[in-house]
């Protein structure tokens, strides 16, 4: 059962990248372009893909696999005081676009991660970050 669970985790891996590696790519090359040009990721998500995000965001600040300099990356799922706030005073679906709003300057880049791709707070932000 293990084995069967291992394997099938694998095969959706490896489709996932065979399907992705384009975009994959040009994530990467722009979130390498923000960085040369002194700009910041932002990584939003809910539930599993809010701890994604700031693990994300710790590994960019932090490091990698090596020594390096830190790099601006913030998760919009830490500040439990601002969301909190907004999602009193305003709504759920405005958590995250509120804060780009305050802190996204032309040029960031923002990591949207959502399982279902229709969280509707995760679905504003992107729009607002285009925006």
């Amino acid at each position: 059962m293990i084995e069967h669970i291992l394997k099938d985790s694998l095969s959706v891996k490896d489709q996932f990248i065979r399907e992705n590696i384009e975009k994959l790519i040009f994530l990467s090359e722009r979130i390498a372009q923000a960085f040369t040009n002194n700009k910041k990721l932002m990584i939003c998500g809910n539930g599993g893909s809010a701890a994604d995000a700031q693990h994300i965001a710790a590994e960019f600040v932090n490091r990698y696999e090596m020594e390096r300099p830190s790099l601006p990356a913030i998760a919009l799922t830490t500040d439990t005081s601002v969301l909190t706030s907004i999602g009193n005073d305003y709504s759920f679906k405005e958590i995250f676009s509120k804060q780009i709003k305050a802190m996204g300057l032309d040029g960031d880049v923002l990591l949207a991660i959502s399982t279902s791709g229709n969280s509707e707070n995760v679905v504003k932000a992107v729009k607002d970050a285009r925006d």
